[in-house]
């Protein structure tokens, strides 16, 4: 296996400065630099992350806390984030966080703080108190993504406004009879800046502008299944919809399976958007608010790496802002589930 000292050799440096060369660190000739580089591509040198991590003091790792690793929003936020920061030399560790409280415990209080990482970044968690204090005793950048607590440095979509477009879409569309199936947190939950609970606000504000003070609201989990019970039993009701606003681009796909099911044409029938810009709402035809979540993990990673340089320029990163504006992008598409209601 090819050592340090074999790159200095082939390079005739001493072994110091083909250290300093690879690493980036250090006051060396660009020339010098380049030849060391040369050698250790020509022998197939790489660097041991241990060594690395003591000659510099970072891990050259970032972790991330993620809920559910097996949902489409969260893996495609995943890869944003891991393509941003493979690209500047930097591994992804996961740390999942599971309804377990003694799971949790030990993440909060052991696993994050062992210095395997040099950032962190957590995405869309409902956190208690005690996790919250945790995370701010770290002696490293932790940025959220999403995340429900305004102590924690956070970049975010303006929620409240994706319901609102939503909603404001079905209406101008001539819809009166709407609802919306969404997720209400546990018991406890700090709803501020909870996602859900911000969609629900911006429906409900859409819906009282318009003069219709009643919106109705289904509670269902973020599953294709779970929202196609929830759908079923409002479409089947004393006064079922003319379109459903589903929280989730998955929902929407629950919702039109149970519509399917009734014999129910959409959009004559039943008009239904979704959220997120999912990979197969185009082969579903599914209208939904696009909110680019690989653009997210791009900008989440580029945001850990600037606060880890000392260039950030962004205060979500800097400290926690709980009045500072989203700063993630989105965007009504609108396809071929929602049209104007049939009496229309």
């Amino acid at each position: 296996m090819t050592s340090l000292d074999d790159v200095a050799r082939t390079a005739g440096v001493s072994t110091a400065t083909a250290s300093r060369a690879l690493s980036g660190r250090g006051r060396i000739s660009a020339a010098t630099r380049e030849r060391v580089r040369r050698a250790a591509d020509e022998l197939g040198y790489v660097a041991s992350a241990t060594a690395s991590s003591l000659a510099s003091g970072r891990a050259e790792n970032v972790g991330v806390v993620v809920p559910l690793m097996d949902r489409w929003f969260f893996a495609t936020v995943l890869d944003g984030i891991s393509a941003t920061l493979a690209a500047r030399g930097y591994d992804l560790t996961l740390y999942n966080v599971t309804d377990d409280p003694a799971q949790r415990a030990h993440l909060f209080e052991t696993s994050l703080r062992r210095g395997r990482v040099d950032g962190l970044i957590v995405l869309s968690i409902l956190l208690a108190d005690a996790e919250v204090a945790h995370l701010r005793a770290l002696p490293i950048p932790v940025l959220g993504l999403g995340v429900p607590r305004a102590e924690i440095a956070a970049l975010r979509v303006d929620d409240t406004a994706v319901g609102r477009v939503a909603t404001e879409h079905l209406l101008a569309l001539g819809h009166r009879e709407i609802a919306l199936i969404g997720n209400t947190p546990p018991a406890g939950a700090d709803t501020v800046l909870d996602i859900p609970t911000r969609r629900r606000r911006g429906f409900e504000q859409a819906m009282a502008d318009a003069g219709l003070p009643s919106a109705p609201f289904a509670d269902a989990d973020f599953t294709v299944a779970g929202a196609q019970r929830v759908a079923h039993d409002l479409l089947t009701g004393p006064h079922p919809p003319t379109a459903i606003f589903a929280a989730s681009d998955e929902m929407a796909y629950g919702v039109l399976a149970a519509a399917r099911e009734l014999g129910l044409a959409v959009p004559t029938d039943l008009s239904v958007i979704g959220v997120d810009g999912h990979d197969l709402a185009e082969l579903f035809d599914l209208t939904t608010i696009d909110q680019f979540p690989h653009t997210q993990g791009q900008r989440a990673g580029e945001a850990i790496l600037a606060a880890l340089d000392g260039t950030s320029q962004d205060a979500h990163v800097l400290a926690p802002v709980p009045d500072a504006p989203a700063s993630l992008p989105f965007e009504l598409v609108v396809r071929g589930t929602t049209a104007p209601p049939r009496s229309s």
